[in-house]
């Protein structure tokens, strides 16, 4: 992985003149303008037709809803939803189904991008969708998440379908809500057998049709990514210490897996605190304290050799690889100049602020991007969806080496690009995916 030569868009101002034509802000703390400036700037960088960056610079769709629910108090609440439909030009619009208070119309937006260039990147196909309720899924008991739920479905049925727009589990969700949303939809839609009808979301539990393997799948990709680009930094698993920020399902199976291989997870932070064992905390025993307690706090009275420490100690905690698996825009530029890591492996989506983006790439601090690591999460989603199209089962091992072969591959096409183009990391995966794209465009035109 050797050093790039072209600037990255975090080292510009929303430069591109795409903003200008389309009237768009150039606003540099804006999530989905700083999505957008670093997807068209890998567009320059290999002369994307400009009807194509016109096309990919907005969603094709956005939609907003209001809708009432009964809460368990008997008085009614107005929640607000979204879903963002960015590009279907490889096939259905995908992506995950966001519970949490700060969602609004312009993250959702830009996760909405990202997904378009992952599936493109991994070669499935998918487009790229995104969706979520303004809401704190924490806070609402298991009867309330349920009817906020079957409420939203009914809000965009027509909007969505199991060959149009795909939603899949994502921060504040899981397999059960999967379970109410494919319910849902499968009593209201009409010209479609129940069977068909339970395709229209992934992630859903194994025996309402889920596929097994995709609750580990987003941490298994983050592995399998790894244990492709480490040796070309002179690095193994076995021994290598990793810090994890965010230990939910993402962070806890990246954790799982890479002890299983031998490395040490010496570090792990979250909402709740962080914790630190320099021998490598028991990844396993940290996930089932999590789901027991709902945070990493407390893990150091385990008896466990841990210790808690503060939120910059985790920082600035000695590793060779750092993975953020929590929310967006966490790695600013003072976190940058904290880490002390060789390599930033980006498990959640958009966790690096622009800024910090050239405070780690001016360190020689290498970043392997959201858009390849955390992409084992769509990849198996789209098996399952397989699966349910063709109404059969994989098992385990074929799920693995199948989410293997697409996450090898797609890191080898950006390392391909890297090279060619003597760009950085997360260039050169938005170039591998928009080359897929130019390629679908030059072949089916735009319509009429």
């Amino acid at each position: 992985m050797a050093k790039a030569s072209i600037a990255s868009p975090s080292q510009q101002h929303l430069g591109s003149p795409v903003f200008d034509e389309l009237g768009m802000e150039r606003d540099p703390d804006n999530l989905y303008l700083q999505t957008i400036d670093a997807v068209l700037h890998a567009a320059d960088v290999i002369s994307l037709p400009h009807h194509v960056q016109l096309i990919l610079a907005q969603p094709k769709n956005e939609i907003m809803v209001h809708f009432p629910v009964k809460m368990d108090s008997g008085h009614y609440q107005l929640f607000k939803g979204y879903r963002v439909q960015h590009n279907n030009a490889l096939g259905p619009y995908k992506g995950g189904l966001r519970y949490h208070p700060h969602v609004s119309l312009d993250d959702v937006k830009s996760l909405a991008v990202l997904m378009t260039m992952k599936c493109s990147l991994v070669r499935i196909p998918f487009g790229g969708g995104k969706g979520g309720i303004k809401c704190d899924s924490k806070a609402l008991s298991s009867d309330e998440l349920c009817r906020v739920t079957r409420r939203f479905v009914s809000a965009i049925a027509p909007q969505i379908g199991p060959d149009y727009d795909i939603p899949a589990p994502d921060v504040g969700t899981d397999a059960q809500v999967m379970a109410w949303f494919a319910d849902t939809y499968a009593n209201i839609a009409t010209g479609l057998d129940r069977g068909q009808a339970m395709a229209v979301v992934t992630g859903k539990p194994v025996e309402m049709g889920g596929s097994v393997g995709r609750e580990k799948a987003t941490g298994q990709g983050v592995i399998d990514v790894l244990a492709e680009l480490l040796p070309e930094v002179g690095l193994s698993m076995k021994g290598s210490r990793l810090s994890l920020l965010g230990y939910g399902n993402v962070g806890s199976w990246t954790g799982k897996l890479w002890a299983e291989r031998g490395g040490l997870v010496t570090a792990a932070m979250d909402h709740s605190g962080a914790v630190y064992n320099p021998k490598g905390l028991d990844a396993a025993a940290l996930a089932d304290h999590v789901r027991e307690h709902r945070g990493v706090a407390g893990f150091e009275k385990s008896r466990s050799g841990a210790e808690r420490i503060t939120v910059d100690q985790f920082y600035s905690t000695e590793v060779d690889v750092f993975v953020p698996a929590a929310l967006e825009q966490m790695i600013t530029p003072e976190r940058a100049r904290q880490l002390k890591c060789k390599i930033v492996a980006e498990a959640a989506n958009a966790p690096t602020t622009p800024a910090g983006e050239r405070v780690l790439l001016e360190r020689g601090i290498e970043i392997l991007p959201a858009i390849l690591c955390s992409a084992g999460g769509v990849t198996v989603s789209y098996f399952e969806w397989v699966q349910n199209k063709t109404q059969t089962s994989w098992d385990l091992e074929k799920v693995d080496d199948e989410l293997n072969r697409h996450m090898v591959m797609a890191a080898q096409r950006v390392q391909k690009a890297r090279s060619k183009y003597g760009v950085n990391m997360r260039t050169a995966a938005y170039i591998a995916a928009l080359e897929r794209i130019a390629q679908v465009y030059a072949l089916r035109g735009i319509f009429p």
